[in-house]
């Protein structure tokens, strides 16, 4: 396998350095963190990134597209010099329920283009979304990412083997993070359902049981294809989950 990226969602600075020490104990299995950049917690991604890299070599930011003033010259960039932080992941990004935060009608393509030249040496990854439309849609929106300079891709979460297997087909010579997340109760598998448009195979279960067996699978398949694992462990034990994925 490539690499693997566990995905800490930085809720505060005293959280997200006790998941981060946790994580240590797999530092021979762990390549990369991915942090996420949600508005309702005042820790940005790039912040906590800048925590995860006390911790593990590698840390990967997610960057959202539509927080960007095209007019304007990237607002994290000297962040990321300063604190030697040489991945991100651009993603459009969801609308702020608070109005107080600006917001611009920028696209994902239009940041990694920005990335690339005025940050070249950062590497940029793009995410893939497997239900946001058709795969003919969704394959076009890889091309053009690609095209802007994305030099890989993160996927969401993927719950059936049969359709990730779709994707690698149609992505072979990218390079992709495959995507795997628990689902505990029906309450969560509603949420993926209503949100993300994921429809479950017949066999799925909302439990720490089938998530961990389902999360080795891929882990095994992305093996076979020299790929690499994206683990985003949400709303579960972090330390049962991951012990499960990798005992």
């Amino acid at each position: 396998m490539k690499r693997v990226s566990v995905e800490l969602v930085p809720r505060d600075e005293e959280t997200l350095r006790a998941e981060l020490a946790l994580l240590q104990q797999y530092q021979d299995k762990i390549d990369v963190i991915n942090i996420p950049d949600l508005l309702r917690f005042e820790t940005r991604s790039w912040q906590g990134a800048a925590m995860a890299r006390e911790y593990f070599p590698a840390a990967m930011p997610h960057i959202r597209a539509m927080d960007i003033n095209l007019e304007e010259e990237l607002p994290m960039k000297d962040y990321l010099r300063a604190h030697d932080i040489r991945e991100v992941l651009v993603i459009e990004g969801d609308p702020p329920q608070r109005m107080t935060h600006a917001v611009y009608p920028t696209e994902s393509t239009d940041v990694i283009r920005k990335f690339r030249e005025e940050m070249p040496e950062v590497t940029v990854y793009a995410g893939i979304d497997q239900y946001r439309s058709s795969m003919r849609h969704e394959l076009y929106r890889i091309h053009r990412k690609v095209q802007a300079g994305a030099k890989g891709f993160f996927t969401q979460p993927f719950y059936d083997r049969r359709l990730l297997e779709i994707y690698a087909d149609m992505l072979a010579g990218l390079e992709v993070y495959w995507g795997v997340s628990p689902v505990m109760n029906a309450g969560s598998q509603s949420y993926w359902e209503r949100k993300n448009n994921v429809v479950f195979p017949r066999a799925f279960e909302p439990s720490l049981t089938w998530s961990v067996q389902f999360s080795r699978e891929i882990m095994e398949l992305a093996d076979k294809m020299d790929a690499s694992l994206y683990l985003m462990p949400i709303r579960t034990n972090l330390e049962e989950y991951l012990a499960g994925v990798f005992c």
